[in-house]
């Protein structure tokens, strides 16, 4: 475990989002700064761009989360919890009908990274956000994410 240790991290993630009645796969980059101490303490900061691919004549959607996490770090990975605000314009389907859903919406959320081969690794996210607002395609909700995929970390110790 460093003593101390600034951390920058970055990925790819692929997973799935549900807002409404329909899964959709989601593509998101993604990167992160955290702050670990000696005893294990970690700050950080998320953030998590993901890409909903067209499939229909909605189009595209993006979905952008950030987070101010606090947890846990060992030598070779980290878990960590906390607040999160996304912001989206993503097409979503309802009981009766499908459109676009636009709006900024509080969270929560939870990452784990685990190195496994020096820099590389795996990182799973999920965030869990209330979908708010007027909307005729959907009432207000929740809307949860989880993704995962490979990282690569930099570190200055």
């Amino acid at each position: 475990m460093p003593v101390e240790a600034l951390e920058l991290r970055g990925g790819v993630s692929l997973g799935v989002m549900l807002a409404g009645t329909q899964p959709r796969l989601a593509v998101s980059p993604h990167a992160g700064i955290s702050w670990r101490t000696e005893s294990g303490f970690l700050f950080a900061i998320h953030d998590s761009f993901s890409i909903l691919p067209a499939t229909n004549k909605d189009g595209v959607g993006v979905y952008n989360q950030t987070s101010a996490d606090f947890g846990v770090a060992w030598d070779k990975g980290d878990f960590s919890v906390g607040p999160s605000l996304s912001i989206y314009s993503m097409p979503a389907c309802g009981v009766a009908w499908c459109g676009r859903l636009v709006g900024l919406s509080p969270g929560g959320h939870a990452q784990t990274n685990v190195y496994f081969a020096g820099p590389f690794g795996v990182s799973v996210s999920a965030n869990i956000a209330w979908i708010g607002g007027i909307s005729l395609v959907l009432p207000g909700g929740v809307a949860a994410m989880v993704v995962a995929g490979p990282a690569f970390r930099w570190s200055s110790e």
